[in-house]
Protein backbone atom coordinates (compact mmCIF):
# COMPACT_ATOMS: atom_id res chain seq x y z
CA UNK A 1 0.00 0.00 0.00
CA UNK A 2 1.54 3.26 -0.86
CA UNK A 3 1.98 5.26 2.09
CA UNK A 4 -0.59 8.22 1.12
CA UNK A 5 -3.05 5.56 0.83
CA UNK A 6 -1.99 4.39 4.37
CA UNK A 7 -2.05 8.00 5.95
CA UNK A 8 -5.32 9.05 4.05
CA UNK A 9 -7.04 5.50 5.53
CA UNK A 10 -5.51 6.42 9.06
CA UNK A 11 -7.42 9.55 9.12
CA UNK A 12 -10.20 8.29 7.51
CA UNK A 13 -10.71 5.39 10.64
CA UNK A 14 -9.60 7.97 13.11
CA UNK A 15 -12.15 10.40 12.08
CA UNK A 16 -14.74 7.23 11.94
CA UNK A 17 -13.59 5.71 15.57
CA UNK A 18 -14.10 9.42 16.60
CA UNK A 19 -17.72 9.51 16.04
CA UNK A 20 -18.31 6.35 17.17
CA UNK A 21 -16.61 6.93 20.27
CA UNK A 22 -18.82 10.26 20.92
CA UNK A 23 -21.94 8.27 21.15
CA UNK A 24 -20.59 6.75 23.88
CA UNK A 25 -19.31 9.24 26.07
CA UNK A 26 -22.72 9.87 27.56
CA UNK A 27 -23.76 6.45 30.13
CA UNK A 28 -27.33 5.37 29.25
CA UNK A 29 -29.65 3.51 31.38
CA UNK A 30 -29.80 0.48 31.79
CA UNK A 31 -26.17 -0.09 31.51
CA UNK A 32 -27.06 -3.94 31.20
CA UNK A 33 -28.26 -3.14 28.04
CA UNK A 34 -26.01 -0.15 26.52
CA UNK A 35 -22.49 -1.28 28.16
CA UNK A 36 -22.93 -4.76 25.82
CA UNK A 37 -23.35 -2.56 22.80
CA UNK A 38 -20.42 -0.10 23.44
CA UNK A 39 -18.22 -2.95 24.28
CA UNK A 40 -18.12 -5.09 20.89
CA UNK A 41 -17.95 -1.53 19.19
CA UNK A 42 -14.52 -0.79 20.90
CA UNK A 43 -12.72 -3.93 20.52
CA UNK A 44 -12.04 -3.22 17.10
CA UNK A 45 -11.66 -5.29 14.08
CA UNK A 46 -10.33 -3.55 10.74
CA UNK A 47 -13.11 -1.31 10.31
CA UNK A 48 -13.27 -2.26 6.09
CA UNK A 49 -17.44 -1.61 5.80
CA UNK A 50 -17.38 2.06 7.42
CA UNK A 51 -14.09 2.95 5.60
CA UNK A 52 -15.51 1.69 2.15
CA UNK A 53 -19.03 4.09 3.26
CA UNK A 54 -16.74 7.01 3.72
CA UNK A 55 -14.45 6.27 0.54
CA UNK A 56 -17.71 5.75 -1.76
CA UNK A 57 -19.10 8.92 0.06
CA UNK A 58 -15.57 10.76 -1.34
CA UNK A 59 -15.33 9.45 -4.76
CA UNK A 60 -18.91 10.73 -5.19
CA UNK A 61 -18.40 13.93 -3.04
CA UNK A 62 -15.92 15.81 -1.50
CA UNK A 63 -15.35 16.78 2.32
CA UNK A 64 -19.06 17.71 2.38
CA UNK A 65 -20.03 14.46 0.89
CA UNK A 66 -17.74 12.85 3.21
CA UNK A 67 -19.82 14.41 5.88
CA UNK A 68 -22.74 13.00 4.28
CA UNK A 69 -21.14 9.75 4.64
CA UNK A 70 -20.17 9.44 7.69
CA UNK A 71 -24.09 8.10 9.25
CA UNK A 72 -23.99 5.63 6.69
CA UNK A 73 -20.21 4.58 8.12
CA UNK A 74 -21.42 4.31 11.75
CA UNK A 75 -24.86 2.48 10.45
CA UNK A 76 -22.95 -0.47 8.79
CA UNK A 77 -20.16 -1.11 11.10
CA UNK A 78 -23.43 -1.30 13.76
CA UNK A 79 -25.27 -3.70 11.59
CA UNK A 80 -22.20 -5.37 10.84
CA UNK A 81 -21.24 -5.93 15.04
CA UNK A 82 -24.82 -6.43 15.10
CA UNK A 83 -24.67 -9.79 13.26
CA UNK A 84 -21.39 -11.06 14.80
CA UNK A 85 -22.72 -10.95 18.46
CA UNK A 86 -25.46 -12.82 17.22
CA UNK A 87 -23.57 -15.33 15.17
CA UNK A 88 -20.89 -15.72 18.30
CA UNK A 89 -24.19 -16.69 20.07
CA UNK A 90 -25.60 -19.12 17.13
CA UNK A 91 -21.53 -20.70 17.21
CA UNK A 92 -21.03 -20.59 20.90
CA UNK A 93 -17.92 -18.68 20.57
CA UNK A 94 -16.26 -17.99 23.11
CA UNK A 95 -13.59 -15.23 21.86
CA UNK A 96 -14.21 -12.53 19.51
CA UNK A 97 -11.18 -10.36 18.39
CA UNK A 98 -9.08 -11.72 21.10
CA UNK A 99 -11.90 -11.05 23.60
CA UNK A 100 -14.74 -12.68 25.69
CA UNK A 101 -17.70 -12.68 23.40
CA UNK A 102 -20.89 -10.88 25.00
CA UNK A 103 -22.46 -13.75 25.66
CA UNK A 104 -19.52 -14.95 27.46
CA UNK A 105 -19.03 -11.95 29.54
CA UNK A 106 -22.74 -11.18 30.22
CA UNK A 107 -24.95 -13.93 29.30
CA UNK A 108 -27.12 -15.43 26.34
CA UNK A 109 -30.04 -13.23 27.06
CA UNK A 110 -27.83 -9.71 27.27
CA UNK A 111 -26.14 -10.20 23.87
CA UNK A 112 -29.59 -10.92 21.89
CA UNK A 113 -31.07 -8.06 23.93
CA UNK A 114 -28.23 -5.76 23.22
CA UNK A 115 -27.98 -7.54 19.63
CA UNK A 116 -31.27 -6.07 19.14
CA UNK A 117 -30.73 -2.48 20.36
CA UNK A 118 -27.59 -2.27 17.66
CA UNK A 119 -29.95 -2.57 14.81
CA UNK A 120 -32.69 -0.40 16.05
CA UNK A 121 -29.21 1.86 15.95
CA UNK A 122 -28.17 1.14 12.46
CA UNK A 123 -31.40 2.44 11.12
CA UNK A 124 -31.52 5.50 13.33
CA UNK A 125 -28.02 6.79 11.82
CA UNK A 126 -28.84 6.12 8.75
CA UNK A 127 -32.28 8.53 9.76
CA UNK A 128 -29.52 11.31 10.26
CA UNK A 129 -28.26 11.61 6.57
CA UNK A 130 -28.25 15.15 5.24
CA UNK A 131 -29.67 14.69 2.25
CA UNK A 132 -33.63 14.16 3.80
CA UNK A 133 -35.16 13.12 0.69
CA UNK A 134 -32.69 9.98 0.26
CA UNK A 135 -33.41 8.70 3.60
CA UNK A 136 -36.20 6.50 2.35
CA UNK A 137 -34.04 5.27 -0.71
CA UNK A 138 -31.30 4.72 1.36
CA UNK A 139 -33.62 2.87 3.99
CA UNK A 140 -35.35 1.01 1.00
CA UNK A 141 -31.46 -0.60 -0.13
CA UNK A 142 -30.17 -1.48 3.64
CA UNK A 143 -33.23 -3.00 3.91
CA UNK A 144 -32.80 -5.66 1.18
CA UNK A 145 -29.14 -5.61 2.28
CA UNK A 146 -29.78 -6.86 5.84
CA UNK A 147 -32.48 -9.22 4.33
CA UNK A 148 -29.91 -10.94 2.58
CA UNK A 149 -27.12 -11.32 5.46
CA UNK A 150 -30.10 -13.26 7.48
CA UNK A 151 -30.82 -15.34 4.15
CA UNK A 152 -27.15 -15.60 3.83
CA UNK A 153 -26.63 -16.60 7.53
CA UNK A 154 -29.66 -19.42 7.54
CA UNK A 155 -28.52 -20.98 4.44
CA UNK A 156 -25.06 -21.33 6.70
CA UNK A 157 -26.61 -22.97 9.23
CA UNK A 158 -28.33 -25.40 6.72
CA UNK A 159 -25.50 -26.47 5.07
CA UNK A 160 -24.15 -28.28 8.33
CA UNK A 161 -26.96 -30.75 7.59
CA UNK A 162 -26.98 -31.24 3.92
CA UNK A 163 -24.67 -33.14 2.23
CA UNK A 164 -25.80 -31.97 -1.17
CA UNK A 165 -24.37 -28.36 -1.22
CA UNK A 166 -22.81 -27.34 -4.54
CA UNK A 167 -20.43 -25.02 -5.25
CA UNK A 168 -22.47 -22.52 -6.80
CA UNK A 169 -24.46 -22.90 -3.41
CA UNK A 170 -21.67 -22.17 -1.21
CA UNK A 171 -21.08 -19.05 -3.50
CA UNK A 172 -24.02 -17.58 -2.94
CA UNK A 173 -24.22 -18.04 0.69
CA UNK A 174 -21.02 -16.34 0.79
CA UNK A 175 -22.34 -13.41 -1.64
CA UNK A 176 -25.61 -12.92 1.09
CA UNK A 177 -23.75 -13.55 4.36
CA UNK A 178 -20.47 -11.08 3.45
CA UNK A 179 -20.30 -10.18 0.15
CA UNK A 180 -23.81 -8.01 0.09
CA UNK A 181 -22.81 -5.62 2.60
CA UNK A 182 -19.37 -4.94 1.47
CA UNK A 183 -21.13 -3.53 -1.65
CA UNK A 184 -24.07 -2.20 0.90
CA UNK A 185 -21.45 -0.28 2.48
CA UNK A 186 -20.38 1.78 -0.67
CA UNK A 187 -24.06 1.73 -2.18
CA UNK A 188 -25.15 3.89 0.53
CA UNK A 189 -22.09 5.85 0.66
CA UNK A 190 -22.39 7.29 -2.61
CA UNK A 191 -26.04 8.03 -2.29
CA UNK A 192 -25.74 10.01 0.98
CA UNK A 193 -22.92 11.81 -0.48
CA UNK A 194 -25.32 12.86 -3.62
CA UNK A 195 -23.79 9.97 -6.10
CA UNK A 196 -25.68 8.88 -9.24
CA UNK A 197 -28.29 5.71 -8.77
CA UNK A 198 -25.61 4.54 -11.86
CA UNK A 199 -22.33 5.28 -9.82
CA UNK A 200 -24.05 3.27 -6.58
CA UNK A 201 -24.91 0.62 -8.26
CA UNK A 202 -21.89 0.15 -10.15
CA UNK A 203 -20.32 0.84 -6.60
CA UNK A 204 -22.66 -1.77 -5.35
CA UNK A 205 -21.55 -4.48 -7.88
CA UNK A 206 -17.75 -3.77 -7.17
CA UNK A 207 -18.13 -4.40 -3.55
CA UNK A 208 -20.10 -7.30 -3.95
CA UNK A 209 -17.96 -8.79 -6.42
CA UNK A 210 -14.98 -8.03 -4.19
CA UNK A 211 -16.71 -9.81 -0.99
CA UNK A 212 -16.55 -13.00 -2.70
CA UNK A 213 -13.01 -12.64 -3.44
CA UNK A 214 -12.46 -11.14 0.22
CA UNK A 215 -14.39 -14.47 1.34
CA UNK A 216 -12.60 -16.64 -1.19
CA UNK A 217 -9.22 -15.40 -0.03
CA UNK A 218 -10.09 -15.64 3.81
CA UNK A 219 -11.36 -19.08 3.48
CA UNK A 220 -7.23 -20.13 1.63
CA UNK A 221 -5.74 -18.54 4.87
CA UNK A 222 -8.02 -20.88 7.27
CA UNK A 223 -6.67 -23.90 6.11
CA UNK A 224 -3.53 -22.94 4.79
CA UNK A 225 -2.54 -19.56 6.22
CA UNK A 226 0.51 -19.14 9.35
CA UNK A 227 -2.02 -19.76 12.77
CA UNK A 228 0.68 -16.92 14.29
CA UNK A 229 -0.50 -14.50 11.48
CA UNK A 230 -3.75 -14.90 10.96
CA UNK A 231 -4.35 -15.18 14.90
CA UNK A 232 -7.06 -17.89 14.39
CA UNK A 233 -6.24 -21.65 14.64
CA UNK A 234 -5.70 -23.32 11.02
CA UNK A 235 -7.57 -25.70 9.90
CA UNK A 236 -10.56 -24.41 11.37
CA UNK A 237 -13.16 -24.99 8.94
CA UNK A 238 -12.06 -28.57 8.56
CA UNK A 239 -12.37 -28.65 12.14
CA UNK A 240 -15.84 -27.56 11.96
CA UNK A 241 -16.73 -29.88 9.01
CA UNK A 242 -17.59 -26.13 7.04
CA UNK A 243 -18.53 -27.00 3.37
CA UNK A 244 -16.49 -24.47 2.31
CA UNK A 245 -15.19 -23.58 -1.20
CA UNK A 246 -12.33 -25.73 -0.98
CA UNK A 247 -13.98 -28.53 0.56
CA UNK A 248 -16.80 -28.67 -2.16
CA UNK A 249 -13.74 -28.37 -4.92
CA UNK A 250 -11.79 -31.23 -3.56
CA UNK A 251 -14.73 -33.42 -3.34
CA UNK A 252 -15.94 -32.95 -6.93
CA UNK A 253 -11.99 -33.77 -8.06
CA UNK A 254 -11.53 -37.49 -5.85
CA UNK A 255 -11.64 -40.23 -7.08
CA UNK A 256 -14.04 -42.49 -5.88
CA UNK A 257 -11.61 -43.98 -2.73
CA UNK A 258 -10.23 -40.31 -1.90
CA UNK A 259 -13.32 -39.34 -2.28
CA UNK A 260 -15.16 -41.73 0.37
CA UNK A 261 -11.97 -40.79 2.85
CA UNK A 262 -12.85 -37.23 2.71
CA UNK A 263 -16.55 -37.87 3.82
CA UNK A 264 -15.48 -40.30 6.70
CA UNK A 265 -13.28 -37.58 7.94
CA UNK A 266 -16.07 -35.12 7.21
CA UNK A 267 -17.87 -36.93 9.46
CA UNK A 268 -17.03 -37.07 12.27
CA UNK A 269 -15.23 -34.47 15.08
CA UNK A 270 -12.15 -35.97 16.98
CA UNK A 271 -10.97 -35.03 20.73
CA UNK A 272 -7.83 -34.35 18.63
CA UNK A 273 -8.00 -33.00 14.87
CA UNK A 274 -4.29 -33.06 13.80
CA UNK A 275 -4.54 -36.06 11.76
CA UNK A 276 -7.83 -34.68 10.46
CA UNK A 277 -6.71 -31.32 9.41
CA UNK A 278 -3.20 -33.09 8.15
CA UNK A 279 -5.15 -35.66 6.03
CA UNK A 280 -7.79 -33.15 4.51
CA UNK A 281 -5.07 -30.26 3.81
CA UNK A 282 -3.13 -33.57 1.98
CA UNK A 283 -6.23 -34.27 -0.02
CA UNK A 284 -6.67 -30.34 -1.20
CA UNK A 285 -3.06 -29.77 -2.04
CA UNK A 286 -3.36 -32.85 -4.14
CA UNK A 287 -5.88 -31.50 -6.08
CA UNK A 288 -4.04 -28.44 -6.21
CA UNK A 289 -7.20 -26.55 -4.27
CA UNK A 290 -5.14 -23.64 -3.56
CA UNK A 291 -4.83 -22.81 -7.15
CA UNK A 292 -8.34 -23.18 -8.05
CA UNK A 293 -9.25 -21.23 -4.92
CA UNK A 294 -6.87 -18.21 -6.10
CA UNK A 295 -7.49 -18.27 -9.84
CA UNK A 296 -12.09 -17.83 -8.61
CA UNK A 297 -10.44 -14.79 -6.61
CA UNK A 298 -9.10 -13.25 -8.94
CA UNK A 299 -11.61 -13.48 -11.32
CA UNK A 300 -14.37 -12.06 -9.18
CA UNK A 301 -11.95 -9.16 -8.50
CA UNK A 302 -11.37 -8.43 -12.29
CA UNK A 303 -14.66 -8.15 -12.51
CA UNK A 304 -15.12 -5.99 -9.57
CA UNK A 305 -12.40 -3.50 -10.77
CA UNK A 306 -14.13 -3.39 -14.18
CA UNK A 307 -17.40 -2.17 -12.48
CA UNK A 308 -14.82 0.75 -10.69
CA UNK A 309 -13.44 2.11 -14.09
CA UNK A 310 -17.37 2.41 -14.35
CA UNK A 311 -17.56 5.10 -11.80
CA UNK A 312 -17.19 8.86 -11.82
CA UNK A 313 -16.10 11.29 -9.13
CA UNK A 314 -12.70 11.68 -7.89
CA UNK A 315 -10.21 9.67 -9.21
CA UNK A 316 -7.83 10.19 -6.22
CA UNK A 317 -10.03 8.26 -4.11
CA UNK A 318 -10.49 5.43 -6.49
CA UNK A 319 -7.68 4.53 -6.48
CA UNK A 320 -7.14 4.21 -2.96
CA UNK A 321 -10.46 2.41 -3.14
CA UNK A 322 -8.40 0.28 -5.40
CA UNK A 323 -5.46 0.02 -3.03
CA UNK A 324 -7.30 -0.59 0.07
CA UNK A 325 -9.07 -3.47 -1.95
CA UNK A 326 -5.31 -5.16 -2.77
CA UNK A 327 -4.25 -4.75 0.68
CA UNK A 328 -6.98 -6.89 1.74
CA UNK A 329 -6.97 -9.83 -0.95
CA UNK A 330 -2.59 -9.75 -0.31
CA UNK A 331 -3.11 -10.07 3.51
CA UNK A 332 -1.00 -13.07 4.94
CA UNK A 333 -3.62 -12.20 8.40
Amino acid sequence: MQPSTARILTDLRNRFVAELTAGAVQERNPRGLYEPVEYILSIGGKRVRPLLALLAARICGDDEGLRAGMPVALAVETFHNFTLLHDDIMDNSPLRRGQPTVHERWDVNTAILSGDLMLIQAYGHLCRVPATERVAELLCRFNRVATAVCEGQQFDVDFELRDDVTIDDYLHMIELKTAVLLGGALELGALAAGGSTEDADHLYAFGRLTGLAFQLHDDLLDTFGDGQQTGKLTGNDIIRNKKTFLYLKTLEGLEREDREELLRWFGQSPDDPTAKVARVTALMQQGNIPRAVGELRDKFQAQAYAHLEQVGGDATFKNILRDLTENLLQRSN
